[in-house]
């Protein structure tokens, strides 16, 4: 699953573990401790993103529902402050309209 804040982008995947824990993974230091503070994150690991750390799969639930529950912004595009940021997210949105009207 791809999680887009505000303020971290993260890919959370069931992978390795014994079903209690998931994999959360991210392309840009530091990301993973905005959500997850008590996270203790890999660099590295062979693999496209650059860090990652294993949680407790309730953690990951909690703080994802906890960002569902304060959201107070009409529009998420508007809400991200960081330019790069933004811009890639723009990608991204761009490419699942294209998606949406090749239905």
């Amino acid at each position: 699953m791809w999680i887009f804040f505000t303020d971290a982008f993260l890919s959370v995947v069931d992978k390795g573990g014994d079903g209690t824990t998931l994999l959360v993974r991210a392309r840009r230091a530091g990301e993973i401790e905005k959500v997850f503070p008590e996270a203790n994150v890999k660099v590295g690991g062979g693999t496209d993103y650059g860090y990652r750390a294993r949680l407790p799969r309730e953690r990951v639930a909690e703080k994802i529902a906890e960002a569902v529950r304060g959201i107070t912004y009409p529009n998420f595009k508007s809400e991200v402050r960081d330019r790069a940021r933004h811009d890639a997210y723009m990608d991204v949105w761009s490419v699942m309209f294209d998606y949406q009207r090749a239905e």
